[in-house]
């Protein structure tokens, strides 16, 4: 990780962009060495969570989410203490800002279109206020080619209003020429890191490869906002102790002897069809 300051960062570019397109990004925010011990963790903690009941949540066919605890990852520190993760949060949700999730997505070869969506319903504070008070950071441990079933994106959808969104969360397909026409598709190598309101309208597509692409997910509160309770962010109070204050400010979690197998709450009913 390259020592530098959260001060080189530009804090009307990252307003701007996040606020504007809804997604930004950094490059080589860690090498592929990095990336690529990520990779074999992320390997091993899907093999255990597809054993364990409610271990893996289908977010469609062959498509996968894991929620993980934290210290079973190498590099998690690294992550939480990158300049641009610090320096994008700060900017976004304050300075008391609060790491409420880390998990992973895998959509597997054969994975399908997933319906236009966002993660949740937009709260008071996008649809009246105008704020957005929730960050999730995307980091690849492969590098992405068209084949694998990239990240599309409608830039801009953020702030659209929730009109005959089912749930809240999924437009109705009238919509659909409309994110079409925003879409982006996104291509990450290893050891990038993107930032995205989770509420920025956005799909997987079809992963036609014979690969896996897995892709870690670090999500952030602004202190307003509720989506802990959909988490189960754990530590074992060993490695807690350990960590410095700094790290420990911004944590939304509980403290056990043992870690306890987390059943994923976040469970999205209207992906796990897909769209075939």
């Amino acid at each position: 990780m390259a020592d530098v300051s959260t001060r080189a960062f530009d804090v009307a570019a990252i307003m701007a962009g996040i606020y504007g397109d809804g997604i930004i990004g950094v490059k080589g925010a860690f090498d592929a060495a990095w990336a690529d011990r990520l990779h074999l963790d992320v390997l091993s903690l899907f093999e255990e969570a597809l054993r364990q009941p409610g271990g893996a949540v289908g977010r469609g066919p062959n498509r996968y989410y894991v929620e993980i605890h934290p210290e079973r990852i190498q590099g998690f520190v690294e992550l939480v203490r990158h300049p641009w993760v610090v320096a994008v949060s700060e900017a976004i949700l304050g300075r008391d800002y609060k790491i409420v999730e880390i998990g992973f997505d895998v959509p597997l070869p054969g994975a399908a279109h997933q319906p236009w969506h966002r993660d949740f319903p937009s709260p008071d504070a996008t649809l009246r206020g105008r704020r957005l008070n929730s960050l999730a950071f995307n980091l690849t441990t492969v590098d992405v080619t068209p084949e694998m079933g990239p990240f599309e994106v409608a830039v801009g959808t953020q702030w659209d209003e929730a009109d005959g969104f089912a749930h809240g969360m999924f437009p109705p397909k009238t919509l659909y020429p409309r994110y079409e026409a925003r879409a982006q598709q996104k291509m990450p190598r290893r050891g990038d890191i993107s930032a995205r309101s989770a509420l920025t309208i956005h799909r997987g597509t079809p992963n036609r490869s014979s690969s896996p692409r897995p892709a870690l997910v670090l999500g952030v509160d602004a202190p307003d906002a509720r989506n802990a309770d959909r988490h189960d962010l754990q530590f074992t109070q060993r490695y807690y102790d350990a960590l410095d204050q700094e790290v420990k400010a911004h944590l939304t979690c509980r403290r056990v002897a043992q870690l306890e197998p987390i059943v994923q709450a976040h469970t999205i009913e209207g992906l796990v069809m897909g769209e075939g």
